[in-house]
């Protein structure tokens, strides 16, 4: 009898005792992709952004660790598997997993990285417009359907075809990542003729022989749009305050660190990527117009419109903001 007396005394006071939180992870796992417009994040984990605002919020030591995928829809995945806590994607998988979320694991954006146009081109002399492409024409570009360029692809077909016909050229597509694309386009000998990529391929692409543009997206959406961003669960953020403070305090970091240098920028991209291209090649993409790294978003409205109304998101967000955690409400988004 002392013994249950004892247990049921101790069980008492560990129930009436104050509940400890639950420690939060030391480590976190960020899926990226590939190109220029990937520059923050390649800050953010190579020149150790988070684990300095994660030292400095108490946090001590924390591991970051980097998965690089081709396609938003892979990153999603993963997202949706647990596999990674932060994935840097294009606005169409950000529209999708919040709409797919919502009442769940509510996915939303800590913030953009750029605003960068992403262009279409092809080496068939035969096609100057959408009208042109043909069965015989297959274009790569990094996610069938759920991608930003396949998105863009629907948009620019919506408007030339009418909106029923959408998904006119979805069945020429192919998934595949830029670097790959552009060595398609660059043999000549595959049977994909055209990219629908981001920079900098984009433009290697169009100093290959025979290579010309067929579309650029800023004239689909009627000017400059956010190309990607990074978002995470709120789920993660509620459960790792912290954690989630030092990505996005990352994340303005290394914004604020390309536009004070885009020379040392340019010059550390390369270091990071180990493409053979001058740092003022590199330059030179970066200030295209209209390329703009920036943490407010721009026309994601736009974007999330049309998912709802072809019906690829069943529900649709009354703002931009209802996409974003309230780190950004303050930024110009649209």
């Amino acid at each position: 009898m002392k013994f249950i007396s004892a247990l049921v005394l101790s069980i008492v006071v560990a129930a009436a005792a104050p509940q400890r939180a639950a420690a939060e992870s030391n480590e976190v796992k960020i899926a990226t992709g590939y190109g220029l417009i990937f520059l923050p994040m390649m800050l953010m984990q190579h020149d150790h952004l988070i684990e300095k605002h994660a030292r400095a919020l108490g946090l001590g030591d924390v591991k970051v660790v980097e998965s690089k995928l081709a396609g938003g829809g892979m990153r999603n995945d993963a997202l949706l598997a647990g596999a990674v806590d932060f994935v840097g994607a294009g606005v169409t998988p950000l529209v999708t997993m919040w709409a797919k979320t919502q009442g769940a694991m509510e996915v939303k954006a800590i913030g953009a990285m750029e605003s960068a146009p992403i262009f279409l081109n092809t080496r068939n002399p035969g096609i100057k417009s959408l009208k042109d492409f043909t069965d015989n024409d297959k274009i790569a570009l990094p996610g069938v359907k759920v991608s930003l360029q396949a998105v863009v692809l629907q948009m620019a077909a919506a408007r030339e075809f009418g909106i029923k016909s959408f998904d006119r050229l979805d069945r020429l597509t192919v998934s595949l990542a830029p670097p790959d694309g552009m060595a398609a386009l660059a043999g000549g000998k595959s049977e994909i003729n055209s990219t629908f990529t981001i920079v900098p391929y984009q433009f290697l692409e169009l100093e290959l022989p025979g290579v010309h543009n067929v579309l650029n997206s800023y004239k689909v959406l009627g000017g400059p749009h956010t190309n990607n961003v990074i978002y995470t669960t709120s789920k993660y953020a509620k459960e790792n305050p912290k954690m989630f403070a030092a990505v996005t305090a990352a994340l303005e970091d290394a914004i604020n660190i390309i536009n004070r240098d885009k020379r040392a920028a340019a010059t550390r991209y390369l270091e990071l990527t180990k493409e053979k291209f001058s740092v003022d090649k590199i330059l030179e993409f970066m200030s295209y117009p209209g390329f703009e790294y920036k943490l407010a978003p721009e026309r994601t409205m736009a974007f999330a419109d049309f998912l709802y109304q072809i019906g690829a998101v069943k529900v649709k967000p009354a703002s931009w903001k209802d996409m974003f955690f309230p780190n950004v409400h303050n930024q110009p988004g649209s």
